[in-house]
């Protein structure tokens, strides 16, 4: 019996049998319809997703398993690359063992683009490729959930009702996640916390550290299960954040009514906006593997956010940022334009959001001195 058959990626099995249900599905082909085709007629929308299908099964053909997927979407993320970054660097790839699975916990600014760079920078340098945890607010459409999980994603199930029925999605989750990485060698990657860090303030959850061990506690001490876990911490550092003004325009009507509530497909939006948006320079750091005994969960969440907040890349963005709000010269003139452009009612949030990164770094040096 498959224990994690409602949450884990699709097997090479299914992958055929997906495919052939996604380019079936109309909610899928008019997505992509009004996303490369939005000022076509009404009147054309028929024989539009004729042959929308027609294309969809020629490049699906020759797709029979999981890496022809992802093989697939290499290619189209080298094309995003160059279309949307002026460059990608990853850093501390050297220190990972190809014979080893990892679980990869990074920040988070970007729904999709955030895994899809750990990804890539894996897959060029031959190593396995990542399942990514998702959470299950992202798979209202049913054809979302497809998708994600042909591109070796497991669900988290966040939406649960019930402390009963919390506690046995966390242990399905937990128990995934250890055969993951200690029983099968593979790689994961998850947020440090739910949901990305709008503010720019990065900061773990110990929950999440506590969800690793729920599976393990009757067999294995805390530091030996984290060991086990071959934990990495990951800093992603964006130059530009594509998504930037709708965070800030969250954050701002939070701040003001004490809530905000998303529209119905917000999240789609949101990962459509992140891969098409202008990123300038993109750094992934990849951390030291945490080998030493942590006893508690607490120690291991400040290591966690020591590196994440050390290792990641500070910008000529992040800097100027920091001295518009202290008033300070050195500010960039492509950043002081980009400013400039935001509503006014956002400025200072998105300034705060670009500076807090930097800010971390200086207090957390600060806290060593």
């Amino acid at each position: 019996m498959d224990q994690f058959h409602d949450i884990r990626p699709y097997n090479d099995d299914e992958v055929v049998e997906v495919l052939e249900r996604l380019i079936n599905t109309p909610d899928f082909i008019n997505t992509i319809i009004g996303f490369r085709f939005p000022r076509w007629p009404a009147v054309l929308h028929t024989p539009l997703a004729m042959a929308v299908k027609w294309v969809l099964r020629r490049q699906v053909s020759k797709i029979s398993g999981v890496y022809d997927f992802q093989s697939r979407i290499a290619s189209y993320m080298a094309r995003m690359i160059k279309m949307t970054t002026t460059s990608v660097e990853y850093r501390g790839l050297d220190k990972l063992q190809k014979d080893k699975g990892y679980l990869f916990i990074s920040n988070h600014r970007d729904i999709a683009m955030d895994p899809a760079f750990v990804n890539y920078g894996l897959y060029l340098s031959g190593f396995d490729t990542v399942r990514i945890a998702i959470g299950d607010n992202l798979l209202r459409r049913p054809f979302v959930s497809d998708l994600m999980r042909l591109n070796k994603s497991f669900i988290v199930k966040r939406s649960v009702a019930g402390v009963r029925e919390m506690m046995a999605a966390f242990g399905q989750l937990s128990n995934y996640i250890n055969h993951s990485v200690t029983d099968e060698r593979c790689n994961i990657w998850i947020a440090q916390k739910e949901g990305r860090a709008k503010d720019g303030l990065d900061k773990t959850d110990p929950a999440i550290i506590k969800m690793f061990y729920m599976s393990k506690k009757k067999i294995a001490t805390f530091p030996d299960a984290m060991k086990d876990l071959n934990i990495v911490p990951v800093s992603i550092s964006y130059e530009y954040d594509p998504c930037a003004l709708d965070k800030a325009a969250e954050l701002v009507e939070k701040s003001t009514t004490g809530e905000y509530e998303k529209a119905e497909f917000e999240d789609i939006d949101s990962i459509k906006n992140g891969i098409v948006g202008q990123k300038g320079k993109v750094i992934v750091t990849f951390g030291d593997v945490l080998v030493n005994g942590y006893d508690t969960p607490d120690e291991l969440v400040a290591e966690i956010d020591r590196q994440i907040i050390s290792n990641y890349a500070i910008h000529p963005t992040n800097r100027s940022a920091v001295a518009m709000l202290e008033s300070k010269g050195g500010i960039d003139p492509e950043f002081d334009a980009y400013i400039k452009a935001c509503p006014e009612s956002l400025r200072e949030t998105v300034l705060n959001m670009y500076a807090n990164p930097l800010v971390q770094q200086l207090n957390q040096n600060r806290d060593k001195e």
